[in-house]
């Protein structure tokens, strides 16, 4: 039987800093230790691997004629709000079968206020927000305090800070003013802020086919530099997060897990993905945001580490993963 040949897609952050960015502009890039166990772990579900490298890399190669089984890419993109998008609708350009969700989804879903409108229109819970596109726009904001702020088009915690929770419009407009400069040509999603437990759960699969892998309670040590999971918090999450293995049967974690589970297909994601959940007030769940590329450091992301609690290790991680997306094509 041929072995299927899957190319590996990915941004390094070592080839982005090289380039001039800066730390906080790469922090969504991957490491060549993930690189690594990434390779190894497709090689060890009986692939063949070809590293690709970024997008404009994976462009060249399709313009030669180079054509792969799969093509198994965690590239976040640079650029725009869809930049996570370029290398899916690349790719479906090329009739090229890839893992991970189309081109619309990964569009739609790292624009968390476009995600809110999709999950509240299919009757989910998530918390009241604004959209703030500049300071003008806080002469008619109306949501009660506290709020949290933060980019709408970001991840890892990217411009969230201890200063993200807001009790006053004055501390609004200071806040909102910063991230409009340091997120340039990027609206500030404002919502209600949600006091309770913090939850992010891992999904396997497709539509019908898709399940619960499993979930981790978010818990910031006493000693973390914000209350919240800010950026600093999760690229030091071994030094300022607990993560708790739940108990399944629990009524809550019940609703959680319903409530990840109708988010991910409401937003039509494929093969795998991680929702992140928060109790308001009432300790009702609610959808904070969802990621249809999640880490996969074996050690370090969030759904590598949920897989480890379930009793998944990191190869037949994986493997999951691109039977899915072999099971689509």
């Amino acid at each position: 039987m041929k072995i299927k040949h899957i190319g590996l897609v990915y941004d390094l952050r070592s080839a982005y800093l090289a380039e001039g960015y800066s730390e906080q502009d790469v922090a969504e890039f991957d490491s060549e230790s993930t690189i690594d166990a990434l390779e190894q772990a497709i090689n060890a579900n009986g692939y063949q691997v070809s590293r690709i490298g970024h997008g404009r890399q994976l462009n060249q190669r399709l313009i030669n004629g180079e054509r792969w089984d799969l093509v198994f890419s965690i590239a976040e993109g640079l650029k725009g709000r869809s930049r996570e998008a370029q290398v899916p609708a690349l790719l479906e350009m090329y009739g090229q079968p890839y893992v991970f969700s189309d081109p619309l989804t990964c569009a739609v879903t790292l624009d968390k206020y476009v995600a809110k409108k999709i999950i509240l229109a299919d009757g989910l819970a998530t918390p009241a927000a604004a959209l703030i596109h500049s300071k003008d726009d806080l002469r008619e904001f109306r949501l009660p305090f506290p709020v949290f702020a933060k980019p709408v088009a970001e991840g890892t915690g990217k411009g969230i800070s201890s200063r993200s929770r807001i009790d006053t419009i004055d501390a609004l407009h200071n806040v909102a003013g910063q991230l409009l400069e340091d997120f340039p040509g990027q609206p500030v999603l404002v919502e209600a802020y949600l006091p309770g437990r913090e939850f992010t759960t891992g999904i396997l699969g497709t539509g019908h086919k898709a399940r619960i892998l499993g979930t981790l309670e978010v818990c910031i040590k006493d000693n973390a530099p914000a209350a919240d999971y800010s950026y600093e918090v999760k690229e030091l999450c071994e030094d300022f997060v607990d993560y708790v293995p739940v108990v399944k049967g629990d009524s809550l974690i019940d609703a959680v897990e319903a409530l990840a589970l109708a988010s991910y297909r409401s937003l039509e994601c494929r093969d795998t993905g991680r929702v992140d959940i928060r109790l308001d007030a009432a300790g009702t769940p609610c959808f904070i945001e969802i990621n249809p590329l999640p880490g996969l450091h074996p050690h370090h992301s969030d759904l590598p580490m949920i897989a480890t609690a379930m009793g998944m290790n990191y190869n037949d991680l994986i493997g999951g993963i691109i039977a899915s997306a072999f099971d689509r094509v």
